[in-house]
């Protein structure tokens, strides 16, 4: 059996992080080993996750049409290991199945994630790695389907799974991931808002997504070792259609539909969801700090792959501004503006990284 690293980063998230912890620790999955990440939280969440891991925390569930993927706990104590920057995991022969990784600063969404990657390929004993939001709860066979579509395609490097939403569990969020559009920078989650019971077939969706949600994300050791980790310049977003976008070529992408994960969605950037609107997709209201880096980023990225689209993105991110102001949205304006700027800052400093992909004209599909 392949075995599997799962992957959490926590930011000042410890509640959500161990009512993921308890789901995780009740798939039927056997041999998985988890690595949470903490970015430098500020409200104690290493002990927290840690009086968890010895019983002493009891996970809550906001949704009593999930408690079933949390309740009755899972069997305490759950031996874990605290970690510093440098340290190393346990040998291959130790108990432990859950290690506590404080990173000391908030490193972001790619630096969190490659800091526990780093310690996973250290340890010389893993297959893949699954990169999971600690917002999300998951299926007990989550892991198990994803492994299974992965070793059914040699060529496979991603797969993504179902994510529903955690407040509307029959809605979907993502089907695998999501299709992007170079000409605007914007991508859009396939199979969104619609209802739980219409999924579409993996061969189709795996000859329309770019890239896989970070959300829920299994990753094969060999792209790692060939194509690198992800690109910590993000810092927030557009990380993951970067990695797919380098892959591209060498390594494919997937889609395993029974893999189910219940996410909560945008609970770590102070993203605001909605109810459904009439086609079932969830109404969000961006933080500030979400604008701002979906703003920089994608300048940032059309720089690094789709340089011909660059002002048809600058044109559409103008857009979007006028857009918050004859909202009234004053903050959210504002923090698009500082992105716009930090992105043309950023690209104007330096060209884009070799390893980055071809920075050319925008493939057919992406159109």
């Amino acid at each position: 059996m392949p075995r599997v690293y799962i992957i959490i980063v926590n930011w000042n998230g410890w509640r959500d992080t161990i009512e993921c912890l308890e789901s995780v620790f009740r798939l039927t999955y056997e041999d998985f080993r988890v690595i949470v990440c903490d970015n430098g939280s500020s409200d104690g969440s290493l002990g927290r996750i840690a009086g968890w891991a010895k019983g002493e925390v009891r996970a809550g569930c906001a949704n009593p049409q999930l408690l079933h993927l949390t309740s009755p706990p899972c069997p305490k104590p759950i031996p874990s290991v605290r970690l510093e920057p440098g340290d190393e995991l346990p040998s291959a022969g130790s108990s432990e199945r859950l290690f506590l990784l404080s990173t000391g600063a908030n490193l972001g969404f790619a630096g969190g994630n490659n800091a526990a990657i780093r310690l996973a390929l250290a340890s010389g004993h893993v297959d893949y790695v699954w990169l999971l939001n600690n917002d999300t709860v998951v299926d007990e066979q989550a892991l198990s389907r994803l492994v299974e579509r992965c070793e059914q395609r040699a060529g496979v490097g991603m797969c993504g799974s179902t994510l529903r939403y955690y407040y509307q569990p029959q809605r979907i969020q993502a089907q695998g991931g999501c299709a992007y559009n170079a000409w605007t920078a914007r991508m859009r989650e396939i199979g969104l808002g619609a209802d739980a019971s219409s999924t579409l077939d993996a061969a189709l969706v795996e000859s329309r997504i770019h890239y896989v949600s970070g959300a829920s994300m299994l990753v094969r050791r060999a792209l790692l070792e060939s194509v690198g980790l992800m690109n910590e310049e993000y810092f927030l977003y557009f990380e993951e259609i970067d990695w797919a976008t380098r892959a591209r070529g060498t390594f494919g992408l997937a889609y395993a539909p029974g893999s189910l994960v219940f996410h909560k969605d945008g609970g770590s950037t102070g993203t605001q969801g909605g109810v459904g609107n009439t086609n079932g997709a969830q109404r969000r209201t961006a933080s500030p700090l979400s604008e701002f880096y979906t703003a920089r980023n994608r300048i940032l990225f059309t720089f690094r792959h789709h340089r011909i689209a660059l002002p048809a993105v600058m044109a559409a991110l103008a857009a979007s501004g006028l857009q918050r102001l004859l909202r009234g949205r004053w903050r959210n304006f504002m923090a698009l503006l500082r992105g716009w700027g930090a992105g043309v800052c950023l690209i104007s400093r330096h060209p884009p990284a070799s390893n980055s992909g071809h920075a050319g004209s925008p493939r057919k599909e992406d159109r």
